[in-house]
């Protein structure tokens, strides 16, 4: 029985850090969901302005669905973002290609997280089973692992 008992903790315990891990990449998932949002409003907005005139009214795009209405100074150049808090003066073409870079990056970074998410539920569900049954073998019930 011994054996058994720590065969039960071991499963237990290994499951526990699957279901962190499953968490982990969940929220992982979620920036880079969030991420990829940011990107194609970006992409949107400067695809929009792209060879209006100087004076053009807009909506732009603030966030949460918000919107503030502009009048373009310059739609030829535009300060994006290019990381650890540094912008650059871009043209809008360049600037749509960089989004489109990072679009196609964070598509791949999203694949690849979602196959290590599918194979950690996999796992879960293994030990799940592998947990009940040792359950059953010991002389308990059918014990459900949530």
């Amino acid at each position: 029985m011994a054996k058994e008992d720590e065969e039960i903790r071991r499963l237990l315990v290994e499951l526990r850090l699957l279901e962190g891990t499953a968490r982990t990449l969940q929220a992982r998932l979620e920036v880079v969901d969030t991420a990829l949002s940011e990107i194609l409003i970006a992409n949107s907005t400067l695809e929009g302005i792209k060879n209006k005139p100087k004076g053009t009214e807009a909506l732009v795009p603030v966030g949460a669905g918000s919107f503030v209405r502009v009048e373009l100074a310059d739609s030829e150049k535009i300060v994006m973002g290019v990381g650890a808090g540094v912008s650059t003066e871009k043209s809008v073409n360049d600037s749509i290609e960089s989004l489109k870079s990072r679009q196609d990056d964070l598509e791949k970074l999203r694949m690849s997280l979602q196959g290590q998410l599918s194979q950690v539920a996999s796992r879960i569900e293994d030990e799940r089973r592998r947990l009940s049954d040792l359950v059953k073998e010991r002389g308990g019930e059918t014990v459900e692992v949530v």
